[in-house]
């Protein structure tokens, strides 16, 4: 018999056919009333079974996450809480579960314990509503761009270059870690390598993501970057999703008009199409926030918080703008920023990023024209000559979602930029011939996909809204 799943079943008039469904037993109670789940939607079916008319050693064996296929008719339910269930002709066990040593029981447990069994934590009600939200999400990218006429383009995940200059890069290499071959100076012989010279894991596509739009003029990557950032914060990964759009023809306005546009079509997405995984999130949300002290609670419940995105405008205000009013803002004044905001110049942390969102305009912000010291060699630079065209969406609860600038299209003031901070321009001669060889304006930005998860999840760390955290210290499954 075709199997169904349980998300169509719930949604399907009861009548004499028969049905067949599959899926792993959240709990067996009074050897009845069995409710599966097939991870198809948060809810379980309810299936009934009739234990005199079955085997009693094949009931004992229908434990929790036991994986089981059942079918029979589906009726109305008597009972609360489902409006169908299944009255069970057939059981077929497919695989035991031992409940002496499963570990996740009908219980609440800690984030922090699962984040241990990352390889069973999709189980769970909560696990299992953020991945579903997190593939609407994936799902509303490709949908966005491909509707605006981009194009995707797959850049590499190993390279020879690093785009941001941070040097946070984890190398390749098939060189023995031991005794490797070494230079007449000492220094590694990377030439000796697969690929003849030093390379890492990528940090980022927007470099190679430029060239694209220089000759399809509207492109994105969405794939996964690394960084070797020795960083254990809520808002870090040394493993993400990245998605980066590189338009040709376009300034820093229609940068941040594309920006905001974009974010509002994947909130409105998710908020379409994963009612009910949101609503559950929403209610795990306000029972969280219902046991910090009334001061630090959240003024806006989950559901509440998506919409208002989804229906202002964001703000947008220079960096300039936004030290002004930080440096006059209380925190700052009663010295309990932990960064005090004391000069034009700094580089803003997630406080004061949290700060101007939350409490000052109480909406998403876009800051612009940031000082040149303090953004990448390949932002334009302005005719102050003091800032650049770069440009950073901030959300509240996040900080910053969105980075982004009008990219640097002359070729001789780019080459002084990279000469600046030691890049030797003959290393990205490549990427100098998109500025010889038709230049002209563009601009892009980069995402980061786990970012706009936990902020339309409500999940407070960034490691519960990817499936297999990689952080410092810790690669396993």
């Amino acid at each position: 018999m075709p199997q169904q799943a349980i998300r169509e079943l719930l949604r399907t008039a009861p009548s004499d056919q028969k049905h067949a469904v599959s899926g792993w037993v959240r709990t067996f109670r009074s050897n009845r009333f069995i409710a599966l789940n097939d991870g198809s939607c948060l809810e379980n079916l309810q299936c009934v079974v009739d234990f005199d008319a079955m085997d009693d050693a094949l009931l004992k064996r229908v434990t929790t996450s036991a994986c089981i296929e059942v079918s029979g008719r589906l009726v109305p339910s008597v009972g609360k809480g489902q409006s169908v269930e299944l009255l069970v002709e057939s059981l077929i066990l497919l695989g035991d579960s031992n409940p002496e040593e499963y570990p996740l029981q009908p219980k609440k447990h800690s984030l922090e314990f699962l984040r241990e069994i990352a390889h069973l934590r999709m189980r769970t009600n909560t696990f299992g509503a953020v991945m579903r939200v997190r593939h609407h999400a994936a799902f509303a990218v490709h949908r966005f761009f491909n509707e605006s006429g981009f194009f995707y383009l797959h850049t590499p995940i190993i390279t020879a270059s690093d785009a941001e200059g941070a040097g946070e890069l984890f190398r390749v290499t098939t060189l023995p870690a031991q005794n490797p071959p070494l230079t007449e100076n000492g220094d590694v012989d990377f030439g000796q390598d697969f690929f003849s010279n030093a390379t890492n894991l990528t940090v980022s596509g927007q470099l190679e993501g430029e060239l694209g739009a220089m000759a399809l003029g509207k492109v994105y990557t969405f794939g996964p970057t690394f960084r070797a950032e020795n960083s254990n914060t809520t808002r870090h990964l040394a493993e993400f999703w990245m998605i980066e759009p590189e338009m040709a023809f376009y300034d820093l306005s229609m940068n941040m008009d594309l920006a905001e546009e974009f974010c509002k079509s994947i909130i409105a997405y998710v908020l379409q199409h994963a009612k009910e995984d949101l609503a559950f999130l929403d209610q795990r949300l306000t029972e969280e926030e219902s046991l910090k002290p009334k001061e630090q609670r959240a003024e806006q419940g989950l559901l509440e918080k998506l919409q208002f995105v989804l229906e202002n405008p964001f703000v947008r205000l220079t960096y300039t703008e936004a030290i002004a009013i930080l440096k006059a803002s209380k925190p700052n004044q009663k010295g309990q920023f932990k960064y005090p905001v004391d000069a034009w110049g700094i580089d803003l942390q997630s406080e004061h990023e949290r700060y101007l969102v939350e409490k000052h305009f109480k909406a998403p912000v876009i800051l612009f024209d940031y000082p040149a010291n303090i953004k990448a060699f390949y932002m334009r630079l302005n005719e102050d000559g003091k800032t650049v065209r770069a440009m950073d969406v901030l959300f509240p609860g996040i900080g910053e979602i969105v980075g982004g600038s009008q990219r640097e299209e002359r070729h001789d003031v780019l080459v002084e930029k990279m000469k600046a901070v030691g890049i030797d321009p003959a290393h990205l001669s490549w990427y100098l011939d998109t500025r010889k060889f038709g230049t002209c304006i563009h601009s892009g930005f980069g995402l980061g996909f786990e970012r706009m998860v936990q902020f339309v999840t409500g999940m407070g760390n960034i490691r519960d809204v990817i499936p297999f955290p990689r952080t410092p210290g810790k690669a396993e499954f």
